[in-house]
């Protein structure tokens, strides 16, 4: 073939690539590539929805094996009893065992930090209170914070201490026990719940309020601390009527005045601390229920109607009356609730325990 015969054969050969039938070829060829392209992510996004599905139904079964509330404190103390109670009506509306473990130990940290780092997935509730959820981010470095790294369920119950003591002390109500501590500075003892806990917060704010000082011993949960209050190895008290109360009534120990305005419906024989002596001096305790961060809502919801529908339990509601607790009416149960609370009472107290320069060493 000549080379004028081979360029011209070129130059057609290029002209063919452009005609108009090679272009519809090449667009039909794009076309192709883009429902090729569109087809896959569709297959791609069928295959991830369909890896997804497991979870889905995994949280819609929900609960589908035993759920843990951890206590943070030792058994037998306000908190434990409280959560048992509470706990044994949950079983019901959950269809699942709900399993009690007490985890104690700084002042309940120990237990709360558990729950922070616990899998989110509604497996690992947490009880907790005035001492651990608010004193305890006030006075301690603590390795979680206490509003961003849990979800609320919802608020349970609340209760003002009882002053009580050994019942040799010689003292026979409130001013006589406020006398005698005068009398005989840094000699009396008073047992709480750990460096910085809701007892000491109690006993240093009592310290102020009377111009008083004594010494605190230290322990690892309620019941231990009553075991020696009545035993006469210490000398008072800040306690919830659940864990004082009966003992109140068996003459084991002294109780002199009740941290709130009104006199408890369980014990209105025990003054008010503005009857006692000591007006204004009132301090409330209160128990909620935390999951951990990132728990799905879907998996609160069902907690939390488990929650209220125990609360709203005639024999549930009998047996915290019977230790002296007040139940939260059903607007406050709430988890959005129990977050705007938890917030007030951090934005109440953090200052008041700062002022008083209390400090876990």
């Amino acid at each position: 073939m000549s080379a004028k015969a081979k360029t011209l054969t070129t130059s057609q050969s290029r002209r063919l690539d452009y005609s108009p039938v090679m272009l519809r070829g090449r667009a039909a060829r794009v076309k192709a590539t883009k429902f090729g392209r569109r087809q896959f992510l569709h297959l791609a996004a069928g295959e991830t929805a369909l890896l997804a599905l497991p979870h889905i139904a995994k949280a819609q079964t929900y609960p589908s094996r035993p759920i843990t509330i951890v206590v943070p404190f030792s058994a037998g103390g306000s908190t434990d009893v409280i959560a048992r109670i509470v706990a044994e009506r949950m079983r019901g509306s959950l269809g699942q065992p709900v399993v009690i473990e007490n985890v104690g130990g700084a002042n309940g940290n120990i237990g709360v930090g558990r729950v922070a780092h616990a899998p989110p997935d509604g497996y690992t509730l947490g009880i907790g209170q005035w001492g651990t959820h608010v004193v305890n981010g006030a006075v301690y470095a603590l390795p979680y914070d206490l509003l961003k790294d849990f979800e609320p369920v919802g608020l349970l119950s609340s209760n003002p201490f009882l002053i009580v003591a050994r019942k040799t002390l010689p003292a026979n109500d409130l001013s006589q026990l406020i006398a005698w501590l005068k009398a005989n500075p840094d000699k009396a003892s008073q047992g709480t719940t750990g460096v910085g806990g809701a007892g000491q917060i109690a006993g240093i704010l009592f310290q102020n309020a009377t111009h008083t000082h004594y010494q605190f011993v230290f322990y690892r949960g309620a019941a231990p601390i009553m075991q020696d209050l009545m035993a006469g190895q210490i000398d008072l008290e800040f306690d919830s009527p659940v864990t004082s109360l009966p003992q109140v009534r068996s003459g084991s120990v002294k109780a002199f005045a009740v941290t709130a305005k009104s006199r408890l419906a369980l014990a209105p024989e025990v003054p008010t601390v503005d009857e006692a002596g000591l007006p204004g001096f009132y301090l409330s305790f209160w128990q909620a229920f935390w999951v951990p961060k990132g728990t799905p809502k879907n998996i609160i919801v069902k907690l939390n109607t488990a929650v209220m529908e125990a609360l709203a339990d005639t024999s549930v509601r009998r047996r915290l009356a019977d230790i002296g607790q007040e139940i939260f009416p059903p607007d406050q149960q709430t988890p959005e609730a129990l977050r705007a609370f938890h917030k007030a009472e951090i934005e109440k107290w953090w200052p008041v325990i700062k002022a008083a320069g209390i400090k876990a060493e």
